[in-house]
């Protein structure tokens, strides 16, 4: 322990102590007269947060301390974030800037970066298979935000009530979600098969619809996007389930009961106590939902990917144009130019929806 003390103290001079000594002082002396004064509980608490910080700057000086409580405490704070900020720069924050850089550069992964100002953007915007995965991606976020909010709105409110096998359901409502997306999808394709002897196909057959008009799903071009639609919602409900069911067990029981003493219905105590209740939930569960559906790869390409894994305009998404250019035709400042592109979307559509934060989450 006096090992310790000694190697945190150093050689003290007094001239350069008093001199400390006589700033230091003063200065807490007038934030305290200004503590007295003041009544504000913000300003209050910065000026005891002033007063301790001078205090220890005063004690450091009159013991030769190298480091204050509080500069250690800092030390220690910032040695548990290191390892993880470190990670965070190499993998994540560099390569981010780097892809920033790249957008406007010409660049294979061997030769010279070239800088090409904005010809990766505009040639973006005259690439068919650019365009085409923006729309896909669009009409793909329309479709399953709004289904998957209710799906899963749907299922919390039934399995939050007293029923039979609750927890049963529950978990089987859930299992999609956290089932593997290979398996899942195999499974899906054989349900959703384009031929006549598909179980859907084959049901909607004895139904009526006839051998000819019955749909080709992920096979088709105008059938694609709904049967990943589809897929989407039936995997992706259940964890919305999940987080809905936390809101619904933190509205105050007491509020249906006064409710009920008025004479309100079903339907009116979900509309007015309920809904209400839920739209900090719901702003969460729509911001979720919009950055995964812009983000969408995976599901896309084991449903719709064929035996060559290539997607066609129909079917291709953003994320996977972009795997395609940098991967495959190693373009990689193209690559990079559409990320922004996409990164720009997702921005937008997060400051719209932050910007109604205050209306639809209060």
């Amino acid at each position: 322990m006096a090992f310790n003390n000694m190697a945190n103290q150093k050689n003290v001079d007094p001239e350069k102590v008093k001199e400390k000594l006589a700033r230091l002082e003063p200065q807490l002396l007038a934030l305290q007269e200004e503590l007295k004064k003041t009544s504000e509980k913000g300003k209050r608490d910065r000026l005891i947060r002033k007063i301790e910080d001078t205090q220890g700057k005063i004690k450091q000086a009159k013991t030769g301390e190298r480091f204050s409580r509080q500069a250690k405490r800092d030390l220690v704070a910032y040695s548990f974030i290191a390892p993880n900020f470190i990670g965070f720069c190499v993998f994540t924050l560099i390569p981010i800037i780097f892809a920033f850089v790249l957008a406007f550069a010409e660049w294979d992964g061997n030769n010279t970066i070239k800088f090409v100002a904005l010809n990766n953007f505009i040639a973006a915007f005259k690439n068919d298979r650019f365009l085409s995965s923006l729309k896909n991606t669009i009409i793909y976020c329309i479709g399953t935000v709004p289904l998957t909010l209710v799906c899963a709105l749907g299922l919390a409110v039934i399995l939050n009530q007293k029923v039979k096998c609750r927890n049963f359901f529950r978990t089987v409502s859930f299992f999609p979600y956290v089932a593997s997306l290979v398996a899942v999808a195999a499974v899906w394709n054989m349900l959703f098969s384009p031929q006549k002897s598909g179980p859907v196909n084959m049901i909607l057959y004895n139904l009526g619809v006839a051998a000819k008009s019955l749909p080709k799903w992920s096979a088709d071009k105008d059938w694609v996007m709904f049967t990943v639609v589809l897929f989407s919602v039936w995997k992706n409900m259940g964890y919305y389930m999940v987080i809905y069911l936390a809101g619904l067990q933190g509205i105050n029981a007491e509020l249906y009961e006064a409710c009920s003493l008025d004479g309100a219905n079903t339907w009116q105590k979900f509309l007015y106590i309920t809904w209400p209740q839920l739209q900090p939930t719901t702003f969460f569960v729509t911001i979720m939902l919009t950055i995964n559906c812009f983000k969408v790869y995976d599901i896309v390409y084991m449903l719709a990917g064929g035996s060559n894994g290539v997607l066609n305009k129909s079917a291709i998404v953003l994320v996977y144009h972009i795997y395609e250019e940098a991967f495959r035709n190693w373009n990689l400042g193209y690559a990079s130019a559409v990320a922004m592109v996409l990164f720009l979307m997702v921005l937008a559509v997060t400051l719209i929806q932050f910007r109604g934060e205050k209306k639809y989450a209060n």
